[in-house]
């Protein structure tokens, strides 16, 4: 019989090891720990689940509940997705409105936590949380960083890549008017890196870079921010037909020569 089953019953094992700091067990280490079968883990963490002390994001993998959160039925998001996702051997970064908001640049708080990842997978609800997977080939190889969570950290979009991102795919950022004001904001607090921008924009189709480009300007001169963006500007294809501002309006408009953009509706950022 292990030490810890010595001084911790199947019941108090998830408060036992919370006290401990260890906020996540396996089946497998259920096993281990209580010298129990793996049948009996599984009841085990059933037992749990009913209980509202843990809940399972993955097959296989536990997340115990401090008795702050057990009126959610889960963790914030935040505490349990790189556990998830180390778990399903997945590549993964927190994106869009979600990375948005750990950069101090959402105006409010997105309704599901969004995560883009190199797999398929579907998205989950655990009580009150609700997160929402995005499959993209390039995530893997785009920027990020890594962010403190209350378990442990996280792997957040960098803020050029979380920018390109929003501008390729403007409705999961609530749209292209909530993307300017994402980025005047992370203009105003000096997070955006042009140079890295240019240099990241050429993993993206090039109507995300002359779009990125056009906005980029426009919030600058909206928040009274000088940025240099020479260097973005050598990535605008005038080969290709007028990027839309708007992708999923018609394509009408004035067009922006200096970024190659059509100018197919009003961008109207919160103030």
């Amino acid at each position: 019989m292990s030490d810890i089953a010595r001084v911790a019953t199947p019941r108090d094992l998830p408060d036992w090891l919370l006290a401990r700091g260890r906020p996540w067990v396996t089946n497998d280490d259920i096993t281990g720990l209580l010298n129990v079968s793996a049948e009996e883990a599984s009841r085990v963490a059933g037992r749990w689940h009913a209980k509202g002390h843990a809940f399972s994001p993955a097959r296989g993998l536990q997340m115990l509940i401090p008795a702050e959160y057990r009126s959610w039925g889960a963790l914030p998001a935040n505490q349990f997705i790189d556990p998830m996702m180390k778990h399903l051997n997945h590549a993964y970064y927190v994106a869009y409105l979600s990375a948005a908001e750990v950069h101090g640049a959402a105006h409010q708080r997105p309704q599901v936590f969004q995560v883009a990842t190199d797999a398929r997978v579907r998205a989950r609800q655990f009580g009150r949380v609700r997160v929402e997977f995005f499959s993209s080939v390039g995530v893997a190889s785009r920027p990020t960083v890594s962010v403190n969570t209350p378990t442990g950290t996280m792997i957040v979009s960098s803020p050029e890549t979380t920018v390109l991102d929003l501008l390729a795919h403007p409705r999961r950022g609530a749209g292209t008017s909530n993307v300017a004001t994402i980025i005047g904001e992370l203009l105003e607090t000096q997070k955006i890196d042009a140079n890295r921008l240019a240099e990241l924009s050429e993993q993206y189709p090039a109507s995300v870079a002359n779009r990125t480009g056009w906005l980029v300007e426009f919030m600058a001169n909206a928040v009274s921010v000088d940025v240099d963006l020479s260097p973005l500007l050598g990535r605008v294809d005038r080969r290709i037909a007028p990027s839309p501002l708007f992708p999923s309006e018609p394509r009408r408009g004035r067009v922006d020569p200096t970024w190659n953009v059509c100018v197919n509706g009003e961008v109207e950022p919160d103030q």
